[in-house]
């Protein structure tokens, strides 16, 4: 039977926190399909359970709680999701290191903007909230543990004031303080290559220089539009690079050389950053999906390059095409 629920809660309320209990979700499990299936939870055991809120406190409070407690239950028992650079050390430029595939289940997903950032607010403030979606930021919360990881997020990403925090994990206001402090310690221990690093606001005209050498396959301009410690990931090949004369010599590998006239779509902002989409020759003719590509610019050159490659996954969830003519 449906509940009958309180003159407050109708499902337009209740919707109108998916964004964000996304964007929660997402930093949470790390996965942007298991985010999905998190919310959708969510807003179904709110709804079963309107009947029952009692308004002792905000229904945004009362969400959390519910979303905090299905995301702890997935994490149960299970291994962290990561990227490639927290699985081992760099590889030299050879295609023979490549490796298997391995399941995509042990892999930071991407996350589009759109789907956890607010349409409309104060810039500074969603500025702010795309930092906390990077790629490299959600990869280290993924070494907390569970209920620090929650307590973080609560509390430093989404403000929550440490009573607040403490009602929606069902603890106390010293043991969020505690939990807040192991965190911190823990994030600021981790090897640089793991550690999030400011990232330049205005990316566009490296960005647009880099989609074109790319596409013209042009190794000699490329490299000078990388940090000369720059970082390639791959998933879901555990296999990463550093160096941008490692990246440009692993690009012309005979595997990876085949990536030459490649065509990028634009692909939005995807964790923050813009994104495309990357489609290679298919012999059989046109453009086939082969990797999402999610860079990160800092100091005027680009430090991180992400492509991931599970694109029969990846392509459908962001709307992007199945091949191009």
């Amino acid at each position: 039977m449906t509940p009958t629920a309180p003159a407050e809660l109708t499902p337009d309320t209740l919707e109108q926190y998916r964004r964000e209990l996304t964007g929660y979700c997402y930093r949470m499990l790390g996965s942007g399909f298991e985010a999905d299936d998190a919310v959708q939870e969510t807003m179904l055991r709110a709804w079963r359970a309107a009947d029952g809120f009692e308004g002792r406190s905000s229904v945004r409070s009362w969400l959390y709680r519910i979303a905090t407690n299905i995301c702890l239950d997935m994490l149960r028992g299970r291994q962290r999701r990561a990227l490639p650079i927290d699985l081992g050390p760099a590889s030299p430029p050879v295609e023979a290191m490549l490796g298997d595939w391995h399941p995509d289940d042990i892999w930071i997903s991407p996350m589009a903007d759109s789907n956890v950032l607010p349409e409309h607010g104060d810039p500074a403030e969603i500025a702010v909230a795309r930092d906390t979606i990077r790629l490299a930021f959600v990869t280290a919360l993924q070494h907390l543990p569970a209920r620090q990881r929650a307590t973080l997020i609560l509390c430093e990403v989404l403000r929550m004031p440490a009573a607040e925090a403490a009602a929606t994990l069902g603890t106390s206001v010293a043991a969020v303080n505690s939990a807040l402090q192991r965190a911190r310690a823990t994030l600021a221990a981790l090897p640089e290559e793991q550690r999030p690093a400011a990232v330049d606001a205005d990316q566009a005209g490296l960005l647009a220089k880099y989609v074109d050498a790319f596409q013209r396959y042009d190794m000699d301009q490329l490299i000078t539009l990388l940090h000369d410690d720059a970082l390639m990931t791959m998933p879901p090949y555990a296999m990463w690079i550093r160096g941008a004369e490692n990246v440009c010599r692993w690009m012309l590998e005979p595997s990876p050389s085949l990536c030459r006239g490649s065509i990028l779509v634009p692909a939005g902002q995807v964790n923050g950053v813009p994104a495309w989409a990357q489609y290679k020759p298919d012999p059989a003719g046109g453009y086939m999906p082969w990797g999402l590509q999610v860079h990160e610019v800092s100091g005027g050159r680009i430090s991180r390059l992400t492509f991931f490659l599970d694109t029969e996954r990846i392509f459908p969830a962001l709307g992007l095409a199945p091949h191009l003519p």
